[in-house]
């Protein structure tokens, strides 16, 4: 059968078990009391893994949930840094032994007070250390086990346990998830037929072939965005199977929508804006849309904890937390150079912003465009270390297009420090015309740029 369609044996074990995730978290549903769903939660988390991965996984999960567990006991207070640093220190032995870079490219597979906390600290704290039980639930739900997304520990009791908005004596009741699901599952389906029908015409392969080093600038840039496009609907369809799988269990409800009449929200499992990554006006919105509930774990759980009390958020807390987000992909050149890139497009990002908003908007014809095209190029050029992960190839794809996704933000943040841009006083109402404003300016370009593609 793996061979029927193209993939290994481990690939074709780790497709079957995830997509079995979604009848499992259905069953979920009709699981009785409060314990068996945190064992059963557990039990099938374990019972995927052994069947994806082997024996070996779970040891290392236990070995993990452990880690956290006995912070947690042991000393509270500071469970938080202990955890982080003993985690990390064992999943980087585990990235430099087993290479899960190759193996994947290759086909196989606090206790605190109140006082000083943030709006999401203050929101997800946990006041009671879980039960075991509950905590190992919540490490190994299959729902998010395989391929995120990230939910929290909270939201995880809370629905478990039927509080909150799960609770029978809210306003509403929880509403039916059949629907979302079966559109996620729909979803899913294109998204994979597109990247099927693709990845023959782009394979990453190329970029080590002579035919390309013969390429004009132009056909090798262009090649670099195709290849990364189309790696992208891979990641689509991953995340959609996930948000469908937490969309039928019901985790996937997050309030209603104040409309006439009331909708029902599922975007607690929203991990991808695919308009918003393809059409992206700026580098700096590339988290808010992209592996959207890691990237806020990212901002909530290392880069607002990087920062002193009253200081500013500045570009060292974005390099560090994206030097740790690609350790924990892996020990490969490929995404410590494509996260470092990632720090530097939305800082330089940041630079044209301030100077944007120093110009009038009689000139934002230009100028949306350009930071448009800049974003694509930058963001596309670095997409090609996360693929290919090597670092000879990755810095000769690089270097067939003169370096340019790493030179233009280095200039740009420099010329940031150099060209002080002063913002004008504006009214709200004149702040309101000029979002309006470029935004038309955005869609008129997206109408004029498709209209040309059907030419």
């Amino acid at each position: 059968m793996a061979a029927s369609i193209g993939v290994t044996v481990p690939v074709l074990r780790f497709l079957l078990c995830f997509a079995a995730t979604v009848p499992l978290s259905f069953l979920w549903r009709i699981v009785p009391g409060r314990l068996p769903k945190h064992l059963y939660s557990a039990g099938i988390g374990v019972f995927l893994s052994y069947i994806s991965f082997g024996l070996s996984s779970n040891m290392h999960f236990l070995v993990l949930i452990m880690i956290g567990y006995s912070s947690m006991l042991l000393h509270r207070p500071r469970c938080g840094i202990l955890t982080f640093f003993l985690r990390f220190g064992y999943l980087i032995g585990c990235h430099v032994y087993y290479m899960s870079g190759d193996v994947w490219k290759d086909g196989g597979i606090d206790d605190t007070e109140e006082e000083g906390l943030r709006e999401a600290q203050r929101k997800y704290r946990l006041t009671k250390l879980p039960s075991l039980v509950e905590y190992i639930g919540y490490c190994l739900c299959c729902r998010s086990h395989f391929a995120g997304p990230v939910f929290e520990m909270k939201d995880n009791l809370d629905w478990t346990e039927g509080k909150g908005i799960w609770s029978k004596e809210a306003k509403r009741p929880s509403p039916s998830p059949y629907g979302a699901t079966i559109r996620a599952l729909i979803q899913a389906g294109f998204y994979m037929a597109l990247y099927l029908y693709l990845v023959p015409y782009f394979p990453l392969s190329r970029f080590t072939e002579p035919i390309y080093q013969e390429w004009a600038f132009w056909k090798k840039f262009g090649y670099q965005y195709m290849s990364g496009f189309t790696a992208r609907w891979k990641y689509y369809f991953i995340w959609s199977v996930s948000e469908s799988s937490i969309i039928i269990s019901g985790l996937g409800f997050s309030g209603w929508v104040n409309s006439s009449p009331p909708k029902p929200r599922w975007d607690r499992a929203k991990n991808v804006d695919i308009l918003g990554v393809e059409f992206a006006k700026s580098s700096v919105v590339i988290p808010t849309v992209w592996n959207i509930q890691v990237s806020t774990w990212l901002r909530r759980y290392v880069y607002e904890r990087l920062v002193q009390s009253g200081k500013k958020l500045g570009f060292f807390q974005l390099l560090a937390t994206q030097t740790i987000s690609a350790i924990w992909h892996g020990v490969y050149p490929g995404y410590i150079i494509f996260f470092v890139q990632s720090a530097l497009m939305i800082a330089s990002s940041r630079a044209i912003y301030r100077w944007q908003q120093a110009m009038a908007p009689s000139m934002a014809n230009a100028f949306v465009f350009l930071k448009f095209a800049y974003t694509l190029v930058v963001i596309n050029y670095s997409s090609v270390g996360f693929l290919v992960l090597n670092l000879h190839e990755t810095l000769a794809a690089f270097g067939r297009v003169y370096y340019i996704g790493t030179i233009l933000p280095i200039l740009m943040i420099l010329l940031g420090k150099v060209i002080k841009s002063r913002r004008p006083a504006r009214s709200k109402a004149q702040k309101e015309q000029w979002g309006r404003h470029c935004n038309s300016i955005f869609m008129k370009f997206l109408i004029w740029d498709q209209n040309s593609v059907r030419v």
